[in-house]
């Protein structure tokens, strides 16, 4: 296998960052898993392939030894008590790297016997909370219902019917993987027979049909952090759908949907605030008074205050999600020129004009 296969299988480049991996392998483990695929076995071989990359891409430590040729190349020697292959090649190590990868040893190996059905954990899933603005400063607890699964009650998981038992599965011996020889190479795929999983239920349970599982809703009352934003996401730990084989469970992932505010604009951790000023405040300076978070307070506008000039107001802003302290309000000062003026402001203008006579843009062409 190639440098870069497994990059590949994710679709990421080979510097993407840990979180850039994590991403991906969501995405598509959402798209292939075999739930969202019943009976697909496309989808499930791939969705075994998606999951083998990230074993490795997702460990920082397989990674980096990916990354230097010591996973899947055996580059630079034989395997130690065994022939290498033509340029140093070791066919052997490739094999059960391979089946390693796959949760278990290559089928027919002497030495390994069979196990039963492997344990996996449950499907994470995710759920959008439409909240106020207020809210996402403030933190809020939101009642939430989400569709899921949980275990069949008949047959308490197995997805055997009651009095029976799911059986090893004969052609991989439980291990869920199958090996094929193809000349130096011994190739690890899952099972034919069980898809993988290690098992092959002769009677289904009659109410989940063998899946070990029913549909269900769930209701919780989910507690919003101080200081969200809109599409920030609240981890819920063991709230996803059930693992099977006694697998943990998936966690559930509550997407925040927050409106903008008509006063208060979010950047980044802080909030802008845009203050309209006459001409004479601008001129003059002034005292105004600004909203804030928390009600109203008074800032000081300086004479010659010129459009576009931010005052800030420092730890007034929303609350950090790190828990540490709170952002900044900025307040933009915008000169509100009126479209049209009555006489009393046009005559008051052209005195004015008549006083401060100087040429701003005389220093343009000097």
């Amino acid at each position: 296998m190639a440098q870069g296969d497994l990059y590949s299988v994710l679709g990421v480049d080979k510097k993407a960052s840990p979180e850039e991996i994590k991403k991906a392998y969501r995405k598509l483990a959402r798209k292939y898993h075999p739930d969202t695929n019943p009976g697909d076995k496309q989808a499930e071989e791939r969705f075994k392939e998606i999951s083998a990359a990230y074993d490795v891409l997702g460990d920082p430590d397989k990674r980096k030894e990916y990354d230097r040729g010591g996973l899947f190349g055996g580059f630079g020697g034989g395997r130690p008590g065994g022939a290498g292959a033509p340029g140093g090649f070791d066919a052997g190590s490739f094999s059960d790297i391979l089946s390693n990868l796959f949760g278990g040893g290559a089928g027919g190996q002497p030495g390994r016997g069979p196990r039963g059905p492997r344990a996996e954990r449950g499907r994470d899933l995710e759920a959008e909370v439409s909240i106020s603005f207020d809210q996402a400063i403030e933190g809020a607890q939101i009642p939430l219902t989400v569709p899921t699964s949980q275990m069949c009650g008949t047959c308490h998981g197995t997805g055997a019917k009651p009095g029976t038992a799911p059986t090893v599965c004969p052609r991989c011996q439980g291990r869920g993987i199958e090996s094929q020889g193809q000349g130096l190479f011994s190739i690890s795929q899952p099972c034919s027979r069980c898809g993988g999983t290690g098992a092959i239920i002769e009677d289904p349970c009659p109410t989940c049909s063998g899946s070990g599982s029913v549909r269900t809703v769930k209701k919780y009352r989910v507690n919003i952090p101080a200081g969200v934003r809109d599409g920030s996401r609240v981890r819920l730990a063991g709230k996803g759908e059930p693992g099977r084989n006694g697998g943990p469970a998936g966690d559930l992932y509550v997407i925040t949907r927050v409106p903008e505010s008509p006063i208060f604009k979010r950047k980044g951790d802080n909030v802008e605030v845009e203050v309209p000023l006459t001409i004479p405040e601008a001129i003059r300076g002034a005292e105004v008074e600004v909203p804030t978070l928390n009600g109203r307070k008074k800032l000081r506008v300086p004479a010659g205050t010129k459009h576009g000039t931010v005052q800030r107001l420092r730890g007034e802003g929303p609350p950090r999600l790190s828990g540490k302290g709170r952002g900044d309000i900025h307040y933009r000062f915008v000169i509100d020129v009126p479209a049209s003026l009555s006489d009393e402001q046009s005559e008051a203008v052209e005195k004015l004009s008549e006083v401060m006579n100087g040429n701003p843009r005389a220093r343009l062409f000097t």
